[in-house]
């Protein structure tokens, strides 16, 4: 079994997380004063997310990652469920710093209120989840004001100092910003995207300089890695993906992508998604890809690469040929 050392918190997580986005549900961006729009992935079945959280915890995945956000707290709900009776087994991650209606299903930016709002947004998180304390809390704002960040970072000490969560983190592709969390005495992890199409060196290297995690989100790129898709595919109003469109721009560069690539991905094994999963761990050994599920099937699927291994050097390097990478 992969494991992993999140960062200078010691905690020991299975190489291979799961991200809970999809098992909240739908729910709506709707930022005031402009256009909402579909935030979620789309129907699921709250009794087959929990089988699935439950074959993942008996395959040895004991790492899960959710936030406020998704399905409006949804998500958090259903893990909760899930792992009710068995939370000693598992690591919980997730996020604050948006305005939430549990009701409506509707959330939006506010950073004006993220700093009032943190203890009760903890609060309501813990209620959801069943749990007394949080594994990482982390910054769900990802271009939040750098100036603004160190007070967040003293609420989230104060937290840690009372028990309610044990380390922190920020959710960003910004170096910039994680760079200032980083210093923190219990930031632990950053979470930022990372996979075959799209790399973040500086990151990377921010996550090895100060002895922190990488969460990557977005492992599969949106489904596109698993190789499932074509140019005709579509989706649903409620699904987030709803306004990709694969016939032109980067969506369609990245299944040009994929088909390019299928044969050294799978040379050893692997199925796409899990070629896609073990590139990760050839190229970073601090990483934990977190990819998104909604059946039990995926589920196993994902895990298998664990039990596969990470891709080896030579296929690493043909798919920066093939990228055109240096």
């Amino acid at each position: 079994m992969l494991k992993r050392r999140m960062g200078k918190s010691g905690l020991e997580v299975s190489a291979l997380g799961m991200g809970c986005w999809a098992i909240g549900g739908p729910w709506t961006w709707k930022q005031p004063g402009e256009d909402p729009f579909p935030a979620g992935w789309g129907q699921v079945d709250d009794a087959e997310s929990i089988r699935a959280i439950h074959v993942a915890m008996d395959l040895g995945i004991n790492f899960f990652d959710t936030a406020a956000n998704y399905g409006a707290g949804h998500s958090e709900s259903i893990l909760g469920e899930a792992i009710s009776g068995r939370r000693d087994k598992v690591y919980i991650a997730t996020k604050f710093g948006h305005v939430v209606d549990e009701v409506k299903k509707v959330v939006y930016r506010d950073d004006d209120q993220i700093l009032s709002n943190m203890r009760q947004d903890c609060e309501n998180s813990l209620r959801r989840l069943g749990t007394d304390y949080i594994d990482i809390y982390q910054l769900h704002e990802a271009s939040y004001e750098p100036e603004k960040a160190p007070s967040v970072m003293a609420i989230l000490e104060e937290l840690v100092e009372e028990g309610k969560i044990r380390y922190y983190g920020w959710s960003t592709d910004l170096p910039d910003r994680a760079g200032i969390f980083a210093r923190g005495e219990h930031c632990t992890a950053i979470q930022f995207a990372l996979n075959v199409n799209h790399d973040n060196p500086e990151m990377r290297a921010l996550c090895k300089d100060f002895d922190l995690g990488g969460i990557n989100k977005s492992p599969l790129n949106k489904g596109i890695l698993t190789g499932k898709f074509s140019e005709d595919s579509t989706f649903p109003e409620d699904d987030i993906r709803h306004r990709l469109n694969f016939k032109e721009g980067i969506p369609a560069e990245r299944l040009k992508q994929v088909e390019a690539l299928r044969e050294v991905l799978t040379s050893q094994g692997h199925t796409l998604a899990q070629a896609a999963l073990a590139y990760i761990w050839a190229l970073d050994e601090r990483m934990v890809p977190i990819p998104g599920f909604k059946n039990v099937q995926q589920v196993e699927e994902n895990a298998t690469a664990m039990d596969l291994g990470p891709l080896n050097d030579e296929q690493l390097s043909q798919i920066d040929e093939i990228l055109g990478r240096e």
